[in-house]
C-alpha cells in the first residue's frame, strides 16, 4: 500500500505544465484530485516516475455558458459541480450523477477532468458525458484538440489523449428546455463504484419521444454509449413495453466482468433494470 518513488512537480500555469510533461516523458502523470491515480499507485498498478500537480492552474477552473454550450473547467471539483445553480438549472443530470460519486470527502477533492480523463469504466462521469454528447478539449505541445466523448474511450484506462496532453475543458451542448433526465446507479455501499448504472436524456413531444440518449457505467471495459437503445425509444411513448425493449437492446451491448460486485450475468441483468428505471424517471421529468 506504499507507492513507488517519484518526483513531484507543481507548475503555476498550463503552459508550464504542458512543457513539463513533454520534458518528463511518457512515464510522468498528471495529478488532479488524485482519487483515481493515488489508489492505483498504492497498489503498484501505476508507477509513474513523476507527478505533475494541476491543482494551482487557474486555466482549469470555472463554469460558464458560452455559445449554447456549458463549459466546465477540468479542475472543477465534483463538489463545485453539485453546488452550481447554473448547471442544476440548465443540465440537472450533472448534479444528480455527481452526487452519487463516492462520498463528500472525495467530491471536495475529486475533479471533473480527473474523473473523465482517467479511462476507468467504473467512474460515473464518462458515461454521462457520452449521454450528453460532450466534447473534451485537450492541450499539448502541438496545440489544442477537441475530442468527442463518444470517441474518447478505447479500453480500460486507455483513452484518445496523446502523451503530454492535458484535458482542460468539458464542453456540453445545453440540453433543450423541457428535456427529461435520470441517472440510476446500484452500488454495494456508500463510496463504492457502480455494480451497474445508466444515464438517460430524452425529449418528448406530442406524446412521443423525439430524441433519446442512453449510456452505461461499469458494464464493459469502457463506458458504453448505447446508441441503439436510444434509437429504440424514438417514436415510442416511452412506456413499460418501450422501456423494456430499449433495456433489452442495451443489454446486448453490455460485457461486464465477474467480480466482487457479482457474476457477469447478474451485473448485466441489473444493468438492464437500471436502464428501465432511468427511462421511466426521465419520462416523468420531460415536459
Amino acid at each position: 500500500m506504499i507507492p513507488g518513488s517519484y518526483d513531484y512537480h507543481r507548475p503555476a500555469s498550463l503552459a508550464e505544465a504542458v512543457a513539463m510533461l513533454s520534458d518528463l516523458g511518457e512515464d510522468a502523470r498528471v495529478l488532479a484530485g488524485g482519487h483515481s491515480l493515488i489508489p492505483m499507485m498504492k497498489l503498484r498498478l501505476a508507477q509513474p516516475t513523476a507527478l505533475v500537480d494541476l491543482a494551482r492552474l487557474p486555466e482549469l477552473k470555472g463554469i460558464v455558458v458560452e455559445g449554447g454550450e456549458l463549459v466546465i473547467g477540468a479542475g472543477v471539483t465534483q463538489h463545485e459541480l453539485i453546488a452550481s445553480e447554473e448547471l442544476a438549472r440548465r443540465c440537472p443530470i450533472l448534479r444528480e450523477a455527481a452526487a452519487m460519486i463516492a462520498d463528500p470527502q472525495v467530491r471536495y477533492c475529486g475533479t471533473v477532468g480527473g474523473n473523465v480523463a482517467n479511462g476507468d469504466p467504473g467512474n460515473d462521469l464518462p458515461a454521462l458525458m457520452q449521454c450528453l454528447d460532450a466534447t473534451y478539449v485537450a492541450v499539448g505541445r502541438g496545440g489544442e484538440r477537441r475530442l468527442k466523448a463518444r470517441d474518447f474511450y478505447q479500453g480500460a484506462y486507455a483513452t484518445a489523449l496523446e502523451p503530454g496532453e492535458i484535458l482542460t475543458q468539458v464542453r456540453i451542448p445545453e440540453p433543450p428546455a423541457g428535456h427529461g433526465w435520470a441517472y440510476e446507479k446500484l452500488k454495494r455501499k456508500v463510496g463504492d463504484y457502480a455494480t451497474a448504472a445508466a444515464a438517460v436524456v430524452l425529449v418528448r413531444s406530442g406524446g412521443a419521444i423525439t430524441s433519446a440518449a442512453v449510456a452505461l457505467t461499469n458494464l464493459a471495459d469502457t463506458p458504453v454509449f448505447a446508441r441503439a437503445a436510444g434509437d429504440a425509444l424514438v417514436g415510442t411513448d416511452g412506456g413499460e413495453a418501450a422501456a423494456a425493449n430499449a433495456a433489452s437492446v442495451a443489454r446486448t451491448l453490455m460485457n461486464p466482468a465477474s467480480d466482487g460486485r457479482g457474476p457477469a450475468d447478474y451485473r448485466a441483468s441489473v444493468g438492464a433494470v437500471m436502464v428501465r428505471r432511468a427511462i421511466a424517471r426521465a419520462l416523468t421529468r420531460a415536459a
